[in-house]
């Protein structure tokens, strides 16, 4: 167990010399009374995310101005469990506006009164959505950043609402594709027949279950699918599970008060330490037809006296639909642990070079995009030269130095992001690239290249890479066009003899829009030492090579700004 610092004994920041507090901001802290706990003598999950949830809404509504209602949550992990007599300390913040959206922050953290130790239990993202009025669809105010963390975050949660609106469609695909190459291994004699495990409840929602909107609390829900769920947990197991992670899931619909809500949990598998249960809920009144409300997955283990993960039993799926849940349970987990793996590194610690394959496309493309836009907010840059309009800045940071290049041309936004979009031209005004093949277009976003730079010395090798290139035009006004570069593996190009293979953490172009003629062109690199694919490794020598070729990149674009741009066939 970790410490963690406590927000609230961190100083305010100033705006213009007065202390400055986020106007979203709502704080919740309750201490762990017996009531809220399990018979182990810990908080249950399922209240938990009903404190989450409330604070959460009141944050959202703060900025609303208006009543909301809880949309989606995106994954949580639980790191730690939280004993009774302990605080919980939940804030909440709303980090970006959409149209009728927001994204909410959820911090939450624990504190032991006795040690005054705190430690973080989980961070999660909710989106809420604000109700229609008398006077018809609410178009929400834009949050205003005044912090470089809530720059950042501002920034993150548009990439993080890309990845909302595409993870449905990308899971079933993913599920449809993985589940066909899977058999069912599940024939041991002592395995436990799934069909143990299945739990059904109901639930009669009464005024204290629904809030000021006479809606049920979504946190409510989320705390019985949480308990049916556990129920199942502990028909396989026989002790008492603790809940790692739930998955990103939905609300499909409201429920509200006098409606019958009928829970159902199942194991669909079991692995070695962890097992996933699914969680379905419905809702009826009368003789009416079952509603959908919700459906989630949920990860639990089971921890012996040490706090180590037990071995589980494992499980024997039911025909048809259970061998179906059997197999995309182990495809779920696949794309956790890649998920895992690339998502929740610092981005010090994340690998150089990830194997880049369909089920994690989708992850490798949020942490390159989120990577260079964390770039983009650092406040630490220094200028270190100037010349013909292009300044070049430097930052270290954790032993790694970066580079920022600036400059301003007279092409629109729009034609200059589609112009640099493209690698194959950039060795039309980049010297360093010497050949740009496109190997796989993934979609109109993320576009996978191989480039090849010249040797440094007569006799040395070239050095070769496999950039992932993710696109992202403006989510609105605010925003730049971005263009995030980052190395990937890919087994049909291992690296060869007659290259040396090269390595970019962070790279590429945010663009941005001043007027209708004039861009601002931002290039950032993130280098590590010996995997810069520029030649010199002297702050003199890279400032000669970064004019050189910014200062040939404005020419190129300037000749260009009024041709048509070739994409790939792929996207037209």
């Amino acid at each position: 167990m970790s410490d963690w610092k406590d927000p609230d004994n961190v100083p305010d920041p100033q705006i213009n010399g007065e202390s400055y507090r986020n106007p979203t901001e709502v704080k919740m802290s309750q201490i762990v009374l017996p009531c809220h706990a399990n018979h182990c003598g810990e908080l249950s999950v399922g209240q938990l995310l009903k404190w989450m949830d409330s604070t959460a809404c009141l944050s959202a509504e703060r900025h609303a101005g208006c009543s909301c209602i809880t949309a989606s949550v995106d994954d949580i992990h639980f790191e730690h469990t939280i004993g009774v007599g302990k605080v919980v300390n939940i804030i909440a913040k709303v980090n970006r506006a959409f149209t009728s959206s927001m994204e909410v922050g959820i911090l939450v953290t624990c504190e032991d009164l006795y040690t005054d130790k705190q430690w973080k239990v989980c961070h999660a993202f909710a989106t809420f959505v604000a109700r229609r009025t008398e006077a018809g669809k609410v178009q929400l105010k834009q949050v205003m950043p005044h912090t470089q963390m809530e720059q950042m975050e501002y920034s993150l949660a548009a990439e993080r609402r890309r990845m909302r609106l595409i993870h449905a469609e990308i899971i079933t695909d993913l599920l449809s594709s993985s589940t066909a190459q899977l058999g069912t291994k599940c024939r041991q004699k002592d395995a436990v027949p799934a069909e143990r495990t299945r739990v059904e409840s109901v639930e009669l929602v009464l005024p204290p279950h629904a809030n000021h909107q006479v809606s049920t609390f979504g946190g409510q829900i989320m705390a019985w699918m949480e308990n049916v769920a556990t129920i199942a947990a502990c028909r396989l197991c026989n002790a008492h599970p603790t809940l790692r992670t739930i998955d990103m899931f939905h609300f499909r619909g409201p429920s509200h008060i006098g409606d019958r809500l009928v829970l159902k949990a199942i194991v669909n598998n079991a692995f070695k330490h962890s097992m996933e249960v699914g969680v379905c809920a419905e809702a009826y009144q009368g003789g009416e037809p079952l509603r959908h409300i919700n459906s989630a997955f949920m990860t639990f283990e089971v921890l012996d006296s040490d706090r180590k993960p037990r071995t589980l039993p494992r499980i024997r799926p039911e025909p048809v639909d259970g061998k179906r849940r059997y197999q995309e349970a182990v495809a779920r987990k696949k794309i956790r642990l890649d998920r895992k793996y690339i998502m929740s590194c610092k981005q010090t610690q994340v690998p150089l070079s990830v194997p880049w394959d369909q089920s994690n496309q989708m992850y490798l493309s949020y942490n390159n995009v989120s990577a260079l836009k964390l770039m983009d907010a650092r406040n630490n840059w220094v200028l270190t030269s100037e010349k013909n309009k292009v300044r070049l800045y430097t930052s270290e940071e954790n032993q790694m130095l970066c580079f920022k290049v600036e400059m301003h041309v007279s092409v629109p936004a729009e034609q200059t992001f589609h112009l640099l979009s493209d690698l194959r031209r950039r060795k039309e005004w980049d010297q360093h690239y010497e050949e740009c093949e496109l190997i796989n277009q993934a979609d109109e976003e993320d576009t996978l290249y191989r480039v090849t730079t010249p040797s440094a010395s007569k006799w040395g090798k070239g050095m070769e890479f496999i950039l992932l290139a993710s696109r992202r035009k403006p989510c609105d006004a605010r925003d730049p066009y971005l263009i995030a570069l980052r190395s990937v593996t890919l087994p049909t190009h291992p690296p060869t003899e007659d290259y040396t293979r090269g390595e970019v953490l962070c790279a590429g172009f945010t663009i941005w829009e001043e007027s209708s003629s004039v861009t601002k062109i931002t290039y950032y690199n993130q280098a590590t030492p010996g995997v810069l694919p520029y030649i010199s490794t002297d702050i003199a020598g890279l400032s000669s090579s970064f004019y050189s070729a910014f200062s040939a990149c404005s020419h190129f674009l300037e000749a260009n700004k009024d041709s048509l741009v070739a994409l790939p066939e792929e996207l037209l």
